[in-house]
């Protein structure tokens, strides 16, 4: 691996063709142990790999700085989404992954991390899960797209997130149903985190798949 990032990863027992695999994002101020236990169900059937931010930020790591919320410091969040497209076509090499059967799953920063690679990556992404994320503007006004209309697209938010308010997952929906994409939206009487319910529904929406 030549990838700058550090991850986990877990592959499946057996191993039969080309598999499927999960790539996951943590938010602002983890780590890349923080997700795997949202996507347990799937260790069996999946490639799952979880990579750590690289920007250090208390009490963890970071994928990007921030100018304000809601607006990344477009230098860095640039460099991240080239090294991370990078990175997801290395493993795709490197494990015989099943190119047709990836999926993004990311929390907050992740959250943005995973809607933006659903809508620029090649090859194409088949699945994104958003939880309490949103669609920078300059991802849509400015970054060249591909299209979205086989795109499988989860999005959640929580409705009394104060730290990415809910009506930021709305505009996440609305923006990739414009594009033609396929979305599930579900909103929980929470803030800032994944309840069990989110979780379920983030199961359910991965084994549709």
């Amino acid at each position: 691996m030549q990838s700058p990032f550090t991850f986990t990863h877990t592959a499946p027992a057996v191993k039969e063709g080309k598999q499927p695999a999960i790539f996951l994002f943590h938010g602002m101020g983890s780590h890349e142990g923080d997700l795997p236990q949202l996507v347990s169900d799937f260790e069996e059937s999946h490639h799952i790999f979880s990579l750590r931010g690289p920007v250090v930020h208390a009490p963890g790591y970071a994928f990007f700085t921030i100018e304000e919320e809601g607006k990344p410091v477009r230098e860095v969040f640039d460099k991240v989404v080239v090294y991370i497209q990078a990175f997801i076509r290395e493993v795709i090499t490197e494990f015989d992954l099943d190119p047709d059967r990836l999926t993004v799953v990311g929390f907050s920063q992740g959250a943005v991390l995973a809607q933006t690679l659903g809508l620029t990556m090649i090859p194409s992404m088949h699945g994104v899960a958003a939880l309490s994320g949103y669609v920078p503007d300059f991802v849509k006004d400015e970054y060249a797209k591909q299209s979205v209309d086989q795109l499988q697209v989860f999005i959640s938010h929580g409705d009394y997130d104060y730290v990415i308010p809910s009506q930021s997952g709305v505009e996440s929906k609305e923006y990739f149903e414009s594009l033609g994409a396929n979305v599930t939206f579900k909103t929980y009487g929470d803030g800032h985190g994944v309840t069990p319910e989110n979780q379920r529904d983030l199961t359910t929406f991965l084994r549709s798949l």
